[in-house]
C-alpha cells in the first residue's frame, strides 16, 4: 500500500461549494496525503454547477475542475457505487470529511442509514472508530437537526458546522474559507503551515499569531 494518509471527501447538496473546493485543494497539496477518495452526491453536483459554475462531469475531469488544477491523488467515486473500496471496513482510511454536509445527509448518518456511498463510507468510519467530520451547513436549525447532531456526535462523529471565525482579520472570502478548512484539517492531524492560531490578547497586540 502507498505511504501517507488516505482521506475521503464527501460533498453533498448543502450550500458552500467553495469549502469543498478549498478542502480538495489543501488535501492535494499536502505531502502527507497519498490518496483522496472524492464522492459527490447528485444534489452536490447541482450545487457545484450553481455556485462554482462547474458543468456536471464525471471522473478525473470533475476532480481537476474542482481542484482548479492537477488532481493526481484524487479518485472520483459515484455516490451510487456502494461496492467501492471505501464502503468496506477492511479498506483502511485515515479520516473522512463531509463538506458541506446537508441536514439530510446528517440525518441518514446519525440514524445508521446507508443508502449512498457517502452515507455508507461515513457509517464505516463510525463502526471502525475512524475520524469522521461532518461540516454541517444550514440555518436556522430545527429541533430535529439538533437531535441528529447529538446522535451523530454520540456515535463518534465530530460535528463541525461551517461557522467561520473573524478574529484573524480576513481580507478576502478565500481567507475565511481557508482558515475554516485548516481548522478541519488540524482535527484530522494535518495541521497547515498557513493556519492562524490565536495566541491571546498579549500576542501581537491582541491579533494572535500564525503557526
Amino acid at each position: 500500500m502507498s505511504k501517507g494518509n488516505t482521506m475521503v471527501l464527501g460533498v453533498t447538496g448543502a450550500s458552500g461549494a467553495v469549502f469543498a473546493r478549498r478542502m480538495l485543494q489543501l488535501l492535494e497539496a499536502d505531502r502527507r496525503v497519498a490518496k483522496i477518495h472524492l464522492v459527490v452526491s447528485g444534489s452536490g453536483l447541482k450545487v457545484l454547477r450553481e455556485e462554482l459554475g462547474l458543468e456536471v462531469t464525471k471522473g478525473a475531469v470533475l476532480a481537476a475542475k474542482l481542484a482548479e488544477g492537477p488532481a493526481s491523488k484524487t479518485e472520483y467515486l459515484l455516490d451510487s457505487d456502494i461496492g467501492a473500496s471505501i464502503a468496506s471496513g477492511s479498506y483502511p482510511v485515515d479520516g473522512m470529511v463531509v463538506m458541506p454536509c446537508s441536514t439530510g445527509c446528517l440525518a441518514q448518518i446519525a440514524n445508521g442509514i446507508s443508502s449512498t456511498l457517502i452515507e455508507r463510507a461515513a457509517d464505516v468510519c463510525l463502526k471502525e472508530r475512524r475520524k469522521l467530520i461532518l461540516a454541517v451547513r444550514d440555518t436556522p436549525l430545527s429541533r430535529v437537526h439538533l437531535k441528529n447532531m447529538l446522535a451523530a456526535h454520540e456515535a463518534g462523529a465530530e460535528i463541525f458546522p461551517i461557522m467561520p471565525a473573524f478574529y484573524h482579520h480576513p481580507a478576502t472570502l478565500d481567507d475565511i474559507v481557508t482558515q475554516f478548512c485548516c481548522r478541519v484539517l488540524a482535527h484530522l492531524g494535518l495541521e497547515q503551515k498557513h493556519q492562524f492560531q490565536w495566541k491571546g490578547e498579549r500576542g501581537r497586540g491582541g491579533s494572535g499569531e500564525e503557526l
